[in-house]
């Protein structure tokens, strides 16, 4: 159960089997059904999540009513909503199940506990969140920059198979078009190949 953690750990930092040990002695293991939501809007986020296996969208509902998704989690990925964890807010984020699937889950509190006995995994999580800005920081300006053709492309390369798991709404919601225009866009694509 913790092999793909220890893989996704060992890319960053290096941790003996006892330390690992201790790390990953607070991960809980939790299952969800297809649809279902691992955290709402409005609620608190008290927790960071590791995909074991399924996928996870993460997405925000637009002042239009539309949602909007950021990114999709698959198996190897970290999911929570950072500013709710981080200042104590609630939620503008939905995170919700795409397929059954399974996330081990790290407390705020038990996370605090892991930097104050392990200084090793504070390096790690500014690491990781290093990652993320930069991750965050080329899906603005892909959103703000790119044609929606391009982005489209990036998702492809981005996400390889994620495409026949989802629906043709949820492609869309991520690009931030119409699925209407998300038809035009593949069938010019497929011409072109």
């Amino acid at each position: 159960m913790f092999n793909l953690l220890y893989k996704n750990v060992s890319r960053y930092i290096a941790l003996s089997e006892e330390e690992f040990s201790q790390f990953s002695a607070p991960f809980k293991l939790k299952s969800f059904k297809k649809k279902d939501a691992v955290l709402k809007e409005g609620d608190y986020c008290l927790f960071e999540g590791f995909v074991l296996n399924g996928c996870f969208k993460v997405y925000y509902l637009n002042e239009a009513g539309f949602e909007q998704t950021l990114y999709f989690a698959e198996e190897g990925w970290w999911i929570t909503d950072i500013d709710s964890l981080i200042n104590d807010v609630p939620s503008i984020l939905n995170i919700e199940a795409l397929m059954d699937s399974e996330i081990l889950v790290i407390s705020k509190k038990d996370k605090q506990y892991l930097y104050e006995t392990m200084p090793q995994i504070e390096k790690l999580f500014r690491i990781m969140n290093q990652q993320s800005s930069v991750a965050l920081q080329r899906r603005i300006l892909s959103l703000t920059g790119k044609t929606a053709d391009k982005r489209y492309l990036e998702f492809l390369q981005k996400y390889p198979g994620l495409e026949q798991k989802l629906t043709q709404q949820q492609v869309a919601s991520y690009l931030g078009i119409t699925h209407e225009f998300l038809s035009k866009i593949r069938k010019k694509v497929s011409l072109e190949k």
